[in-house]
């Protein structure tokens, strides 16, 4: 089975977090919620506080197929921040491993030079930090290994484009279909 690893730090957005979860684990794929607070309950940029499974420091990133970067402000500064996260990151991109991130959090990635030569989205009034990127007003980009996404209003475009990687896309289908999902 897939194991996904989804980061939260003070200030993410919860839709574009929670909506990650919940698709996959329904999906089948396993997914752990981290800190890199060190502290498991994270309060969002709207003050609702996720208790999550382990803390950074507790996770085994040997475990993991794919690491997901939530949106929202502050969380996407407070993510980047994080020098081991962004090591996990730059090691993930190095060995063909999949890498995510949604609304502001692609950022990241082209702050570290991900997406040179890449279609890639993100939220508006972001795309100037998509170094080198093709950026697109797709609600998803999938470049290889590399996926992005625009938004809330995108997640669970975002949380399907994760099922159909792991999981097939008739799976992805059924997924829409199950939630309700157009």
């Amino acid at each position: 089975m897939k194991k996904i690893a989804v980061f939260f730090a003070e200030g993410y957005e919860e839709i574009e977090a929670l909506t990650v979860v919940d698709i996959c684990r329904r999906s089948g794929l396993e997914v752990d919620l981290i800190s890199v607070t060190e502290l498991e309950p994270v309060k969002s940029s709207h003050g609702i506080v996720v208790r999550t499974d382990k803390t950074f420091s507790q996770a085994d990133f040997e475990e993991y197929d794919m690491l997901v970067l939530p949106g929202g402000m502050p969380g996407t500064t407070n993510l980047e921040a994080h020098e081991g996260l962004m090591a996990q990151v730059d090691a993930f991109y190095a060995s063909g491993k999949y890498i995510a991130a949604i609304c502001a959090a692609p950022s990241i990635f082209g702050h570290r030079g991900i997406l040179k030569g890449r279609k890639a989205c993100c939220y508006p009034t972001f795309e100037s930090h998509l170094q080198g990127a093709e950026v697109t007003k797709g609600p998803v980009e999938v470049s290889d290994h590399v996926i992005t996404s625009r938004g809330m209003g995108t997640a669970i475009d975002f949380g399907l484009a994760i099922v159909e990687i792991f999981c097939g896309a008739q799976k992805a289908h059924e997924m829409a279909e199950t939630i309700v999902y157009r």
